[in-house]
């Protein structure tokens, strides 16, 4: 499959499934909505109820100011700061969980509508989906992070130590040699990012089309980019791409502020409608190419069956071979029991 047909696929698609971006504008708005509950209402009841006095922070001048004040804070209402904890790790949590749950149902839909072009958005399918992908997809998830956490430490020690000894050895050259480094280790970064992005998008695919464990989904990921290097350039190219777009919108939506009289309004809710519908849409679209082009090159086992031996010379003895017998003029015999006509 080539990188404009899986482009056109992947659009079509997901505006056959548009449904699934009111689902992700559903999930921020709950996600919002726990956060608040969980984190606003006690801070709220701090302020009005218990009196909470928080104008010594304004006094903050430096790192051990805050640090004195915001011990002196704690301490005095360490109740309090228990029960904001545990709101945020709820909350922290709850909201996890949730876009786990979409995300895992958002997996689900396009897969089913990859392997089946009839196959439209049903909220019923989604939620099974989510169900039946969310432990899998956060155990997936957990060790993708786990795995990428290890490595940035490892790289930016490296990165660091490379640094201070080439920096050392400059002499007079130490200001450009810092920039070019600054630009350097930037990009490497940027490229770490994006490798851990592609085995994470391309290890989901693995999961929903193959149904494969977290564990051989990591794996699969590697061996499919390690051996389909064109599959990490396509998505290179949409991922930037669809930075570059939402990039492009928001400057535009900043012209509108030259509107007079309603300018403004129209720059905030070009914004919020760029960086919430717009993303989301493009998120999706992301996925879709994805797994589309990771389904065109390796199918499921289900879709791609394998003839076993000796099926072939099965299924001829079934049917009498009546080749011969008309070859003859000869008309096949009758089973017992019947007559002509």
């Amino acid at each position: 499959m080539t990188y404009s047909d899986a482009v056109k696929n992947g659009f079509k698609l997901i505006n056959r499934n548009w449904q699934l971006v009111l689902v992700q504008l559903g999930m921020m708005v709950v996600s919002f909505i726990i956060v608040l509950l969980f984190i606003g209402v006690p801070l709220g009841v701090a302020f009005i109820v218990f009196g909470v006095n928080l104008t010594e922070i304004l006094r903050i001048q430096d790192i051990s100011s805050a640090i004195q004040i915001l011990s002196k804070i704690i301490f005095e209402y360490f109740g309090l700061a228990i029960f904001v904890l545990i709101g945020i790790l709820f909350s922290v949590i709850a909201a996890l969980s949730l876009q786990i749950f979409v995300l895992g149902g958002s997996f689900g839909i396009i897969s089913r509508s990859i392997k089946e072009q009839t196959e439209k958005f049903r909220m019923k399918v989604f939620l099974s989906e989510g169900r039946r992908i969310f432990f899998p997809l956060t155990g997936f998830l957990t060790m993708i992070g786990l795995v990428f956490i290890v490595l940035f430490i490892v790289l930016g020690l490296s990165l660091g130590v490379v640094a201070a000894i080439v920096s050392s050895l400059a002499g007079e050259y130490v200001p450009m040699l810092e920039n070019f480094l600054r630009v350097f280790f930037s990009l490497i970064l940027f490229v770490f990012v994006l490798v851990t992005l592609a085995v994470t998008l391309f290890g989901a695919a693995a999961m929903t089309l193959k149904g494969a464990g977290y564990i051989k989904s990591i794996k699969e990921s590697f061996q499919y980019l390690y051996s389909h290097e064109k599959a990490f350039f396509l998505y290179c190219i949409i991922f930037i791409g669809s930075i570059i777009i939402i990039f492009v919108l928001l400057l535009l939506s900043y012209l509108l502020m030259f509107i007079p009289l309603i300018g403004l309004f129209l720059a905030i809710i070009s914004q919020l409608f760029i960086l919430y519908v717009v993303q989301s849409y493009l998120l999706l679209v992301v996925i879709a190419i994805t797994f589309i082009y990771y389904y065109s090159a390796e199918p499921a086992p289900s879709e791609a069956p394998t003839e076993r031996p000796g099926t072939a010379s099965e299924n001829s003895t079934q049917a009498p071979d009546i080749s011969q017998n008309q070859a003859s003029g000869q008309e096949p015999s009758l089973h017992e029991g019947e007559q002509n006509p």
